[in-house]
């Protein structure tokens, strides 16, 4: 999915790079539009994040960071053992450190830190709020695959 935003992206830049000189709030609504695109077509709702207002002008990194992922927001419950998607991060992501979090009204999730950056794994959605490196690639894919697959 990550691969496919990114050629999408790229397919655009010229227009996104256009409208960032003229309004950076028409760029980021169209960058906004083409994230959402890729993600009717995997099922999901993909968002593409700018939590910063310098990222928006650093294109080399469109798709490649602060992704949000919402696959069905009715979840509060996460199909596997918490542990699991824990052990999981620990495993696939040298040096990751891990929590329990939004634990409340019956809820679960997990915040994975590692290298500066940091992954909210929630039952219903999945935020990237780091660089998708190979290691960090791996895990989303495992959670995609073990999380988040459609029954």
């Amino acid at each position: 999915m990550a691969d496919d935003l990114r050629r999408a992206l790229a397919a655009d830049m010229a227009q996104v790079r256009l409208l960032l000189a003229r309004s950076p709030a028409t760029a980021y609504a169209r960058i906004v539009e083409i994230g959402e695109g890729v993600g009717r077509r995997h099922g999901v709702r993909l968002v593409v994040n700018f939590p910063g207002r310098q990222k928006i002008l650093d294109y080399s990194m469109y798709g490649r960071r602060d992704l949000s992922v919402i696959v069905d927001r009715e979840r509060t419950r996460f199909p596997v053992p918490r542990d699991e998607v824990k052990a999981e991060a620990s495993r696939l992501i040298p040096g990751a450190r891990t929590e329990d979090a939004y634990m409340y009204e019956g809820k679960e999730g997990v915040k994975v830190f590692h290298g500066g950056g940091r992954i909210d794994v929630l039952p219903h959605s999945l935020h990237i709020w780091c660089e998708l490196t190979p290691e960090v690639s791996a895990y989303c894919g495992w959670l995609m695959e073990r999380v988040y697959a459609r029954p």
